[in-house]
């Protein structure tokens, strides 16, 4: 049966979403450590497919505070990345990139959201790559556009943008330590319909 939206994958299907998670989460530890030149340690990820309701809920609830960061994935790939960073993950994150004279997300000045931009770009590109690695497709990525607001207001772009594909999103926890310091970050990723096929031709799996 040809896929119309991601509630419609089987386990097989999904089992390659997971991989793709895995390998993009563990570039993205990769990646990170290098950038602020320390080890990161990260956890196995947590790999689901969920709406956007369940998403909301796992963030903490429609009114907690986070950092988002939203890119578009284009050519052989289309869709939508997100980035939903606790402001524990961004504080932490940016205090090692800023000095000890960084004060938190709450009162991002524009150098700090230049870092948090080049964060999302060195995540995103973790993932992509993971992607385009294993299903040989060329995929680029916009500038990240970066806001700090309620998960519920956050989330309700890219509801409204792919309803048509259907209320499901691929979405990916971390678990992240630096020093024995835990934070979290989660990826969204929102693939268009006729992208996820390609993904799936191109592994051989059957869709």
């Amino acid at each position: 049966m040809a896929i119309h939206a991601l509630d419609e994958l089987n386990e097989i299907q999904i089992d390659v979403l997971r991989e793709i998670g895995n390998i993009g989460s563990g570039n993205a530890a990769t990646a990170l450590s290098a950038m602020l030149m320390h080890p990161i340690n990260i956890a196995v990820p947590k790999i689901r497919i969920l709406d956007y309701n369940d998403v909301v809920e796992a963030l903490g609830g429609p009114e907690t505070m986070i950092v988002g960061l939203m890119l578009m994935m284009e050519d052989d790939v289309q869709g939508m990345l997100m980035f939903l960073l606790e402001q524990e993950f961004a504080d932490v994150t940016l205090s090692a990139l800023m000095g000890e004279g960084y004060g938190s997300v709450a009162e991002m000045d524009e150098m700090c959201q230049s870092a948090i931009q080049e964060i999302g770009n060195i995540m995103a590109g973790s993932y992509v790559n993971a992607i385009s690695e294993m299903a040989d497709l060329q995929i680029n990525i916009s500038v990240p556009s970066v806001c700090v607001d309620m998960a519920g207001a956050i989330l309700s772009v890219p509801a409204i943008h792919y309803a048509n594909i259907g209320d499901k999103v691929i979405f990916i926890e971390d678990e992240f330590n630096r020093n024995g310091q835990e934070s979290s970050s989660h990826v969204l990723m929102i693939p268009d319909v006729d992208s996820l096929k390609k993904i799936m031709t191109n592994l051989g799996i059957e869709v």
